[in-house]
């Protein structure tokens, strides 16, 4: 497959499992995710027929694997939040969770590195030039999204946001639950400054070991090498300031679950059991049925 935006459709697979809540067509989603995976990653790197064939193939292998091996254990998270969902939560519980997600996304990635050397390796100057052109659209879409926006509409944003993905977990929030989340809000460390310039530090990074992946007499050794010390600098990124402002903001959304949890009603709280338990009984399905047949 592709690059770290290859790499971040690739945790989709994951990330979709666990954020898809509440959400009526939950196996239908995943049934049809390799798809929708396909068309946005052509949509950053204009595959050529030959590129195209092989990573429809690379993402179908990569789906059914996630399929049969991390849909169980994305189903051993949510029994995890189902335990907690009754009663009052900490903020290192929220973080031992978020380190649970965070290391099924590692084996998502892990499992397709071999998939997006390969592909790497074929890319053409042309196709760079469109991915490069691809993050600059990105970029000024981020832009008017997050830093044109006044301090008081940008809050009002990120409130919506959460609102709507907590909506799906407890069902309708009132405004008691609605005034902790907007305390947590005005309180945040959250710089979208500084997240674009780590974004476009990332994407100079891949563009640049994407560019060394293009020389000539290059062994398939340390193609890999190029492309895992890119993950490891996304990962763990060069700039100390960022990784300082990384951990903050991890730290900062632990304490925000905790509180918009702790700030649920009884009944809200029993939604939030109900619907993890109905999202298992999804995930046990689509691991047991196995890939759909294709007409």
């Amino acid at each position: 497959m592709t690059t770290f935006k290859l790499r971040l459709r690739i945790i989709g697979l994951l990330a979709l499992c666990l954020a898809l809540a509440a959400c009526s067509a939950v196996k239908l989603s995943y049934n049809n995710l390799d798809e929708v995976a396909y068309w946005w990653l052509d949509g950053y790197l204009d595959f050529d027929t030959a590129q195209a064939s092989r990573v429809r193939g690379d993402i179908a292998r990569l789906h059914l694997w996630h399929r049969e091996t991390e849909l169980p254990r994305v189903e051993e998270l949510l029994q995890g939040l189902e335990r907690l969902a009754p009663g009052e939560v900490t903020a290192a519980q929220a973080c031992d969770l978020f380190e649970q997600a965070r290391k099924r996304l590692l084996a998502v990635a892990e499992r397709a590195e071999p998939a997006i050397v390969t592909l790497a390796l074929s890319l053409t100057p042309d196709q760079l030039q469109h991915l490069e052109r691809r993050y600059a659209r990105n970029n000024q879409e981020y832009r008017r999204e997050w830093l044109r926006l006044p301090p008081g509409e940008r809050l009002d944003q990120r409130l919506e946001r959460i609102v709507e993905r907590s909506e799906r977990v407890y069902g309708r929030l009132e405004e008691p639950q609605l005034a902790v989340l907007r305390r947590q809000l005005a309180q945040s460390v959250f710089d979208p400054q500084r997240i674009l310039a780590e974004r476009q530090r990332r994407q100079q990074d891949m563009l640049q070991t994407l560019r060394q992946l293009q020389a000539p007499g290059l062994e398939l050794a340390q193609a890999r090498g190029l492309m895992r010390g890119y993950f490891e600098r996304v990962q763990s990124s060069p700039d100390a300031a960022w990784r300082a402002h990384q951990e903050a903001l991890t730290q900062e959304g632990c304490r925000s679950f905790a509180a918009g949890h702790n700030a649920t009603t009884p009944a809200q709280r029993e939604t939030a059991v109900q619907r993890l338990r109905g999202w298992q009984r999804d995930l046990r399905e689509l691991a047991r049925n196995g890939a759909p047949a294709r007409g």
